[in-house]
């Protein structure tokens, strides 16, 4: 299956956190399996807090970018639509909340999971978590909104 970042056109693909154009971002990759989406990232050892832990704003990244990108991904899946035809449906955060439940060991793989918990027009409410080791140690939420089509068309229409 395809990371829906993927199917992003290249001019909506340079975000820190999901951009496959960003050389230096993070390149999370978010994967819909009907219900939800999943993604993996592996820590580097500059993503430290402390010694041994990840740092905090790498997690609120994963829960941000993947919550947008789940949210594309069922916006996609509710139209009947594949993802990345036109017109392109693209969110936004409008609202971004991370609680941090306990430090998250720096080493293992951690897996992003995000679900729809609501959806009404251009806003999906997702629900995030990350685990290491089986073990959540991240919850967020995200408020996506759906990228107004004026900003959309002139990114699109740039030369």
């Amino acid at each position: 299956m395809n990371a829906i970042q993927d199917t992003y056109p290249p001019e909506l693909s340079h975000c820190y956190g999901c951009g496959r154009l960003n050389p230096e971002g993070l390149q999370i990759k978010s994967v819909w399996d009907g219900k939800q989406a999943i993604a993996r990232f592996t820590p580097r050892p500059y993503h430290t807090a402390v010694p041994g832990y990840v740092y905090g704003g790498l997690l609120a990244s994963l829960i941000d970018c993947h919550g947008t990108g789940t949210a594309a991904a069922a916006a996609y899946a509710a139209a009947g639509r594949e993802p990345g035809t036109a017109p392109y449906l693209r969110y936004l955060t409008a609202s971004l909340r991370v609680n941090f439940l306990r430090p998250t060991p720096l080493g293992p793989e951690l897996v992003i999971y995000g679900r729809v918990k609501e959806m009404a027009g251009r806003k999906i409410v997702i629900e995030a978590w990350i685990e290491a080791d089986g073990e959540t140690t991240v919850q967020g939420e995200v408020v996506a909104v759906q990228a107004p089509d004026h900003m959309l068309e002139a990114l699109l229409n740039r030369s």
